[in-house]
């Protein structure tokens, strides 16, 4: 299984790419980094600088056809940069379109509502984003993870880094199902 993990170039949680990273290859499927500009992006330990990871993928030369799960981890700056890029939208939205499963943690909603991706969903997110999710026509809900099942595609979300473990064990049931 291919899992994109969509990144803007810096504002990444990187403790929100890497554990879910770890999670994916240890089902033996296949992480590919895709992010907006080729290179490194800069991942952050809240507002401090983290490691730096190579992109795999650069938007544009692919869509939601060539992967079959999306995982969009969250850092307030990468998911609001991600949702001014329209590539990075469309990517998004063609997942829900195609049908494939989407997994996002902490901020990343932010994306999934500029996709128009929330509405008639039940989520979780980091609770200052709970305004946002309904008045995209979300229903939100402070749970450690939630996963919807509302078509065309499953949408699994989560809160925060601590509740990382049950974020990574609900997407990969989801994603492997």
């Amino acid at each position: 299984m291919r899992v994109a993990f969509l990144v803007a170039p810096e504002g990444v949680e990187e403790i929100e790419l890497t554990e879910p990273w770890k999670a994916v290859l240890g089902a033996g499927w296949n992480p590919q980094l895709v992010s907006t500009e080729p290179g490194r992006i800069q991942a952050f330990n809240h507002l401090d600088k983290a490691g730096t990871y190579p992109v795999d993928r650069v938007l544009g030369s692919h869509t939601a056809e060539s992967f079959d799960a999306l995982v969009l981890p969250g850092g307030v700056a990468n998911p609001d940069a991600l949702r001014m890029n329209e590539t990075a939208v469309a990517f998004t939205q063609g997942f829900f379109e195609s049908a494939k499963p989407v997994a996002a943690i902490c901020h990343a909603p932010w994306l999934l509502v500029e996709a128009d991706a929330v509405r008639g969903r039940t989520l979780t997110s980091w609770p200052s984003l709970a305004t946002d999710i309904r008045n995209a026509g979300g229903t939100w809900v402070d749970e450690e993870v939630h996963v919807c099942h509302a078509k065309p595609a499953t949408l699994v979300t989560s809160r925060k880094p601590d509740d990382l473990d049950a974020f990574c064990a609900a997407f990969l049931k989801e994603f492997g199902g």
